[in-house]
């Protein structure tokens, strides 16, 4: 409940401050700058050198680098098919394949499954989700962020390497390969400092959600808003659901991973899509109302894998 009360808290608190006379114009895009070069960041040398590496329950793993393969594929095949310009297109490669699997996740995971399955959860988004936020974003932003029309693979890589995420992530990964039992930590007053920082990435990205989130989205931007809460929270645990169970697999973990499928579009995403001018409005609308719909969506998508799995 906490976590809904500060997400409802700050997204009031945004649309507040963006009609506060003495706030800047440009102040949602401050606070998505110092979400990318600190509170990203933060969170990922936090959690990168905590991962336990296994193979013990590879559904919640891979499962997510599957449905993010086929969903991006899908968005790039609606894009022609319907026409959206590049800003859109790019804005719902960041936002439908990923989901809000951490913040909103992993308390709904809990709320409707128990303590003891947060464990999959966790796998699910930080070997799933969060990977994917600093390599698959960190790519999508080179290809369609600043209005960039056509680049060479040197420039794509270019643009991923500078990505501070991306950069973090390389920093976090580089800990486990240090020998030694306590290698693949950091000290504690660092440690101290990334929680910290860590900490400011929801409020200051929901903050900036509400800041650019309004109730008269451009007409454009309709059509897109649906194709993508559609996809993302009804069509992906439908299909991850499908998939499971012609595969034949079944158990908490697999249940919980479809769960997690389910989830509103992924707030960090939204922060970056933003950031990088893809469709701010309509990425602001996707994390905002994507996590109201939530509230409705989760309990039916919960009932529907208490029969099925």
């Amino acid at each position: 409940m906490e976590n809904f009360l500060l997400i409802g808290g700050c997204l009031l608190l945004g649309a507040l401050l963006r009609r506060h006379p003495q706030m800047p114009s440009e102040g949602a895009t401050v606070l998505n700058q110092v979400v990318l070069h600190v509170s990203l960041p933060a969170l990922v040398l936090l959690e990168i050198p905590r991962l336990a590496f296994s193979f013990a329950a590879l559904v919640p793993v891979l499962l997510p680098w599957g449905l993010l393969l086929l969903f991006a594929a899908l968005v790039l095949l609606l894009a022609r098919l319907i026409g959206w310009s590049r800003e859109i297109t790019g804005c719902l490669l960041l936002l439908v394949p990923m989901g809000n699997t951490s913040f909103l996740g992993i308390p709904m995971v809990s709320a409707f499954f128990g303590e003891a399955a947060v464990t999959w959860a966790l796998l699910y988004d930080q070997l799933g989700s969060f990977l994917a936020l600093s390599t698959y974003g960190a790519l999508v932003l080179a290809l369609y962020g600043g209005g960039a029309q056509r680049l060479s693979g040197r420039a794509v890589l270019a643009k991923i390497l500078r990505f501070p995420p991306f950069i973090a992530l390389l920093i976090g990964f580089s800990l486990h390969l240090v020998p030694g039992p306590e290698a693949a930590s950091w000290p504690a007053p660092v440690t101290h400092l990334l929680e910290t920082l860590a900490a400011t990435l929801v409020p200051l990205v929901m903050l900036a959600v509400g800041w650019q989130l309004t109730l008269r989205l451009p007409r454009a931007y309709l059509g897109p808003l649906g194709w993508g809460l559609g996809l993302k929270m009804v069509a992906m645990p439908l299909l991850a659901l499908a998939l499971c169970l012609l595969l034949g697999l079944r158990g908490e973990p697999v249940a919980v991973a479809v769960f997690e499928a389910g989830m509103a579009p992924m707030i960090s995403a939204g922060a970056l899509a933003m950031l990088a001018g893809l469709a701010p409005s309509l990425a602001a609308a996707l994390t905002g109302y994507g996590i109201i719909l939530a509230f409705a969506t989760l309990p039916l998508l919960h009932r529907l894998l208490l029969y099925t799995l």
